[in-house]
């Protein structure tokens, strides 16, 4: 039957980086961009967009690595990981809102740009080719988030501990092996699972042969098999 056991691709994050659709604005409007935003370092841990506060810019991630999340209580939901060069709250700027509806804090030491939410608007509306950028930008957030609560509600824990690791290799890192700037606390809360049993599957991953872990460094091994439990695990 069409439509059952289609691969899914890595849900953690999407593809593409945003500056690109800054290469197409005039040299006035950049101008104006530039003169209505202010670039702010962010620390490890720090809140850069805080859920039901005023929504007054836009963030563009310059530098570094981010968590998007939903505030609950007692857990927050995780929606995805923004890595370098992509912008941040898009979904809060649309007419008759104005607040941030999540919040996003670092992963670790950042910079990000923040651009006047009005004057964003402004150029959306007078620059065809820029609103298409941002509106694809915006489709393809809500391809990856649907992707996030397939993940979440129909994968098995050890599908979802494989779809992150994959996430993480794929389009954070861009690397099979890499150090991870997460806690063991910090893949629990992507998986939707408790720290032991991300401890666990990361062993059992280990002991099968399919990654290697020393410390805090990752090495995928076998990229096959991952992603034959991340698809159907």
């Amino acid at each position: 039957m069409l439509g059952r056991n289609i691969a899914k691709p890595p849900s953690c994050v999407v593809e593409n980086q945003h500056v690109s659709c800054f290469d197409i604005l005039t040299e006035e409007e950049t101008d104006i961009i530039d003169k209505h935003k202010i670039d702010i370092a962010y620390k490890k841990g720090e809140i850069i967009a805080k859920q039901g506060s005023f929504a007054s810019h836009v963030i563009f991630l310059k530098e570094g690595l981010v968590k998007v999340f939903i505030e609950g209580n007692p857990k927050d939901l995780i929606l995805k990981i923004i890595p370098s060069n992509r912008l941040i709250t898009l979904s809060s700027i649309f007419e008759g809102n104005t607040t941030f509806l999540y919040s996003a804090s670092t992963y670790v030491d950042s910079t990000a740009s923040l651009i006047d939410a009005d004057i964003f608007k402004q150029i959306i509306r007078t620059n065809a080719q820029f609103a298409s950028r941002i509106i694809n930008i915006l489709n393809e957030n809500t391809a990856q988030v649907y992707g996030r609560f397939y993940a979440l509600t129909r994968k098995q824990s050890h599908g979802r501990v494989a779809d992150i690791l994959l996430c993480l290799s794929q389009r954070i890192y861009k690397t099979n092996q890499f150090v991870l700037s997460l806690s063991r606390n910090d893949l629990a809360d992507l998986t939707g699972l408790s720290p032991e049993s991300v401890i666990r599957i990361l062993k059992e991953f280990k002991d099968e042969k399919l990654i290697e872990v020393k410390g805090k460094s990752i090495e995928l091994l076998n990229f096959k098999s991952l992603e034959h439990i991340s698809n159907y695990g």
